[in-house]
């Protein structure tokens, strides 16, 4: 592990630190650290930053609630920069969005700010408002009978696509399935979070063997 001596803090004693969502890898804020704020963020395992319009140690959440707890800091290869993944407790922003990063500058065209996180707040909405026409809000009124069997259909042209190794319409009924998934997911009450935290708990999953009854 790095020790914080050999970091480059700048002429003003600070480094700049890129904070991130542990879960979603969601860019939450450019912060400042000094030498202090960086050990009392290592000591208490949630972020401590260094104010510099206040010229002040600041613990993010103090006063708000929104603490961010530490998941992992990471140094840049020049030694001058750190990535500080966290779990977040409530908005990173002070005017109270996610991220501090919410005001679009430049946007490719024909490309979509998509995230997993908004397609299931959309199917979240789709169930809470039932807006009529809707093929999401359709499944849901028809009840979880229907969303399995379009759960097994779907999985079946996977497995079709796959055997026959064409990619693109792999991809195109793993996107299907994966959609059909989250609309179970809402209806059964299952947040992605719960899915990231079984995922991230399987700390073996490369080395586990799945046993088999050997029938004779």
């Amino acid at each position: 592990m790095l020790n914080i001596a050999e970091l480059k803090f700048d002429e003003k004693g600070l480094i700049p630190a890129v904070v991130v969502d542990a879960r979603t890898k969601k860019v939450l804020t450019l912060a400042y650290m000094n030498r202090e704020s960086l050990q009392i963020s290592l000591e208490e395992g949630r972020t401590c930053f260094w104010s510099r319009s206040r010229q002040e140690l600041w613990r993010k959440g103090e006063t708000s609630g929104n603490v961010q707890r530490i998941v992992s800091i990471t140094a840049d290869c020049d030694m001058d920069a750190l990535t500080v993944e966290v779990d977040k407790n409530g908005p990173a922003c002070h005017l109270g969005e996610d991220s501090c990063f919410h005001n679009p500058v430049f946007l490719k065209d024909g490309y979509q700010n998509f995230t997993m996180d908004s397609l299931m707040e959309l199917i979240e909405g789709r169930k809470a408002e039932k807006k009529e026409g809707s093929y999401t809000t359709y499944l849901f009124e028809k009840g979880v009978d229907k969303i399995l069997k379009k759960i097994g259909e779907e999985a079946t042209e996977v497995i079709i696509a796959a055997k026959d190794e064409d990619k693109q319409e792999t991809i195109y009924e793993i996107a299907d399935l994966a959609y059909h998934v989250m609309v179970l997911m809402v209806e059964a009450g299952i947040s992605l979070e719960d899915v990231r935290g079984e995922l991230a708990s399987r700390h073996v999953i490369d080395h586990k063997v799945k046993q088999e009854k050997m029938t004779k």
